[in-house]
């Protein structure tokens, strides 16, 4: 099935609500409970999980629990573990190698890099940080693909073609900065004053209205 970019920004919520149900014990779940819980349209998720899901939906019963959190979790890839590397290991960097939600998600945040000497060494959580100029051999001796960049936008740049240089082929970049890659070379940003900037015109919205 080809999902376009939207349906694919869905699954993952999906994801996280019937993944939870399941850990209630719930065994069946309705698409419209799945869209009044998350405040969706049920039409839309209807149709969303039923592109996905292996088996089709029981009649006032709706999609069985386990076989849809599978069927979601082999989509998304998450049952298949990513190995990443992260740059930047300041407060934003610290947190995301302590968190252990990722491996739930399919991701392994291998080991963090910073160009700071006092930090070459030290261990943050189970993870290790390494100076920048072991970068390459790292990557070359795991074949790493994902590289995740959490450093002053000022430095984003330099360090995203460091990791290009390296062999990455996909980055997760949280900096401040639009980077410049090569054709082939896959970019998600994380624009954080963007999301800040819409949540306060929405809420600035809603007081208004009130």
């Amino acid at each position: 099935m080809v999902v376009t970019k939207s349906t694919l920004s869905r699954l993952p919520l999906y994801y996280s609500y019937i993944r939870q149900m399941q850990h209630e014990g719930v065994e069946y779940v309705s698409a419209t409970t799945v869209a009044q819980s998350l405040n969706m349209n049920p039409v839309l998720v209807r149709k969303d999980l039923a592109g996905v899901s292996s088996v089709t939906g029981k009649p006032r019963a709706g999609f069985e629990v386990d076989t849809l959190v599978k069927d979601l979790s082999e989509y998304l890839g998450y049952n298949n573990v990513d190995e990443a590397i992260l740059v930047g290991v300041g407060s934003l960097g610290r947190l995301l190698l302590t968190n252990k939600e990722f491996a739930t998600l399919g991701l392994n945040i291998a080991v963090g890099f910073d160009k700071s000497p006092d930090l070459s060494g030290i261990q943050v959580g189970e993870k290790f940080v390494l100076p920048m100029e072991k970068m390459k051999g790292f990557v070359n001796r795991t074949g790493i693909k994902i590289g995740i960049i959490t450093v002053p936008a000022d430095q984003a740049q330099e360090v995203c073609d460091q990791m290009v240089a390296c062999g990455i082929l996909a980055i997760w970049n949280f900096a401040f900065a639009l980077l410049d890659v090569p054709p082939g070379i896959l970019v998600k940003n994380e624009n954080l004053p963007s999301s800040l900037a819409l949540l306060s015109h929405q809420l600035a919205n809603k007081l208004n209205n009130n």
